[in-house]
């Protein structure tokens, strides 16, 4: 497929969403037209149970409709939207009225005309409802995330956020299939040298239940976060901890020193040796992630 530069194509992810995908693609449509540039609106159905299939058609709009016969998850649904898409300028956003389509031409208007790799709505706005069971999670995960990646990420998995395909098809491997899809772009993004700018967004209370798991998801979210940065950084991990060993085994030979009096000198070698291993395989694994890239 050729694709088109001037233009953008909006994905939008949906699994039982019948409450809300309705309006949410009528005010769409009334503030893209405003930007005067060609645009196509791709919903991709993971397979919703309710009637959200049915509010798509029913709204008479010109979208592309595309169904996934089993539900695979918002990742699988972001994917297949992505190599659907005919421009290069992708933009994601949710159908649960949760993210104010009223800054789509804004964050595209600014990717276009400052030429940013992807430009994200930061969920830091004056109007922003984000349940409070899930906040504490969201800052360990984002205090993680600045640490690993060396930046500090306002937002790392906001669901508006505007994008290059070019550059999403670099990465379309490492791509989950679930919710942490967002965050995986952000770190490959933000770890590789890509221009990425913050718009400050408001966000509303969703129509609909939610299907984020907290805890399940927040164990996932870290895990994510540590292995992309592995993938890209791997320095990032293993110089930490081969210096937290280094500091254990001195820890080791001087408190066994003075509190048992004598030295555990075979037990401080061994720790020593593994933090030699540790930094060894880090090094190796930043040479093999740099001679591939």
């Amino acid at each position: 497929m050729v694709l088109m530069f001037m233009g953008f194509s909006i994905i939008i992810p949906a699994c039982n969403e019948e409450g809300a995908i309705s309006s949410v693609l009528l005010s769409m449509v009334t503030e893209l037209n405003k930007l005067g540039q060609p645009y196509e609106i791709i919903v991709v159905n993971d397979c919703s149970t309710d009637r959200t299939r049915d509010e798509v058609i029913a709204s008479g709009l010109s979208i592309t409709l595309l169904d996934h016969l089993e539900n695979m998850g918002y990742g699988a649904a972001i994917k297949t939207g992505i190599k659907k898409a005919k421009y290069d300028l992708i933009v994601i956003t949710d159908a649960d009225g949760t993210y104010p389509v009223k800054m789509i031409p804004e964050l595209v208007n600014t990717a276009i005309q400052e030429n940013h790799d992807m430009v994200v709505g930061a969920r830091t706005g004056l109007n922003v409802n984000i349940p409070f069971i899930r906040k504490p999670a969201k800052w360990v995960i984002g205090q993680l995330a600045n640490y690993l990646s060396g930046v500090k990420i306002p937002d790392i998995n906001s669901g508006l956020r505007v994008m290059k395909k070019s550059i999403l098809e670099r990465y379309i491997k490492i791509l989950p299939d679930g919710f942490s899809l967002t965050s995986t772009i952000t770190l490959a993004m933000l770890t590789n040298g890509h221009s990425v700018k913050y718009i400050p967004i408001d966000y509303y209370k969703r129509e609909g239940k939610s299907k984020i798991r907290p805890i399940q998801d927040t164990f996932n979210f870290i895990q994510l976060i540590i292995r992309t940065v592995l993938y890209f950084n791997p320095l990032k991990i293993f110089v930490p901890l081969s210096c937290f060993l280094v500091l254990l085994a001195f820890f080791v030979l001087v408190g066994s020193k003075l509190f048992l009096g004598r030295a555990m000198d075979v037990s401080f070698g061994v720790i020593l040796m593994a933090a030699v291993m540790v930094m060894a395989i880090g090094m190796l694994a930043d040479l093999i992630d740099k001679r591939l890239s």
